[in-house]
């Protein structure tokens, strides 16, 4: 028993810490997976916390998450890490809306609560489909989704209908992390663009076992670099926690080249907005960088990623399928050694891009500017609601006491 203690001796601390709040004290929570979560919610805290004057709490499983160090008398955070307390903690919890952006609700290790009606509460951290690179059945336990654009709201409906559920509170909301890209952005200069007057290429691909780092990374990052390009590649955090020896590989190949760079901090995005173009396959980061910069994306083409294999069962074709063509291009894997060219063609004449991609923007999210403030409010909508119908319980329940 003592060395279960000092191993989760101080996850369990906070989590005590955080059940002895009262109940109107932690109304709203945030739960957190890692560090890479905060720039989804930061827009909801920010109108919740500075503008409407909430306290909300932060609990996160970041040892190094930086909101453990902020003060903010209106944010309490907490850490309970990766095992058996925050398993504890999701099972036990009594507060009012859980806000998270881990899908999967019940499915693994993360439960709803046995003990309190919590309402809980989605926010994308991507603005892809939900039914190809997410598992069957990643929303369906949540109450609320906070949908990013149309094709969610028609993904989710038509997803409830071919499976007979229970229809969710989708609201209309937007995404939070473009909207961050938007308001931090600076005009792009030439200086900004290029390193020791080499253009900056930034590679930011998924992941997967067909992902394009995990087959064409060695090749792509040399072409490149001997085409006289400062290169950047920006692993998924799944590629480096599950193909290790391929993210070693580049490294190790590249590492003595003054021209090259790794960055495997996902909370930064300055790599993004420096870049003078981006390459990727089917992230999700394509479409972040498209509309946050109005810039086109250069897309190496492979297998899609499908994580759902019943995804076809969806009357609805993927987004990231429909838009490739639309914000970018589409090259083929066997046409790397043209890419340069390439590169050049499309990064001279973006103009060409500008304007569609503004008007796709436009029809593809929500709320452009204005997510944390609609997310902000629906989240104190829903305390009202759970408010009203507590009373209206206890009122009833006293009716029927009198009556007896």
């Amino acid at each position: 028993m003592k060395i279960v203690n000092s191993v989760f001796g101080n996850e369990r601390k906070e989590l005590e810490k955080f059940n002895k709040l009262g109940l109107d004290e932690r109304s709203i929570v945030f739960y957190s997976e890692d560090i890479s979560s905060f720039v989804h919610f930061e827009q909801i805290i920010h109108e919740l916390t500075e503008k409407m004057g909430y306290q909300i709490c932060y609990v996160t499983s970041a040892k190094d998450d930086p909101i453990l160090t902020i003060q903010n008398k209106r944010i309490k955070a907490f850490y309970i890490g990766l095992g058996a307390i925050r398993t504890k903690f999701f099972m036990e919890l009594k507060a009012g809306v859980l806000v998270m952006t881990m899908p999967n609700l019940e499915t693994y290790f993360i439960k709803r609560s046995k003990v309190y009606p919590v309402h809980y509460v989605y926010v994308f951290h991507s603005i892809v489909s939900t039914h190809t690179i997410y598992r069957k059945g990643a929303f369906d336990h949540f109450d609320s989704i906070f949908c990013v654009g149309p094709h969610h709201v028609e993904e989710i409906r038509a997803t409830e209908s071919v499976y007979n559920l229970n229809h969710k509170n989708l609201v209309r909301c937007g995404y939070g992390l473009l909207d961050n890209l938007q308001t931090n952005k600076s005009v792009k200069n030439q200086q900004e663009c290029t390193k020791d007057g080499k253009k900056k290429i930034l590679i930011a691909p998924s992941w997967g076992k067909k992902g394009l780092l995990e087959t064409k990374g060695l090749e792509l990052v040399k072409i490149l670099l001997d085409a006289g390009y400062h290169v950047t590649v920006r692993p998924h955090p799944m590629t480096i926690r599950k193909w290790p020896k391929t993210i070693e590989a580049i490294e190790n190949k590249f590492k003595s080249n003054a021209n090259f760079e790794i960055e495997k901090d996902v909370s930064s995005f300055k790599s993004l907005y420096s870049a003078y173009g981006l390459i990727s396959d089917w992230s999700g980061i394509a479409m972040e960088y498209a509309f946050a910069y109005e810039i086109p994306v250069l897309y190496i083409d492979g297998s899609p990623k499908i994580n759902n294999s019943s995804y076809d069962k969806i009357p609805c074709k993927p987004l990231e399928i429909i838009i490739r063509n639309l914000i970018g291009k589409v090259i083929s894997p066997n046409e790397l050694e043209s890419l340069p060219k390439i590169i050049e063609s499309t990064y001279e004449n973006i103009d060409n891009f500008k304007t569609k991609i503004q008007e796709i923007r436009e029809k593809t999210v929500f709320n452009l500017g204005e997510s944390g403030m609609k997310g902000a409010q629906e989240i104190v909508k829903i305390l009202h609601e759970k408010k009203s119908m507590a009373k209206l319980d206890s009122e009833d329940l006293l009716k029927r006491k009198i009556s007896n």
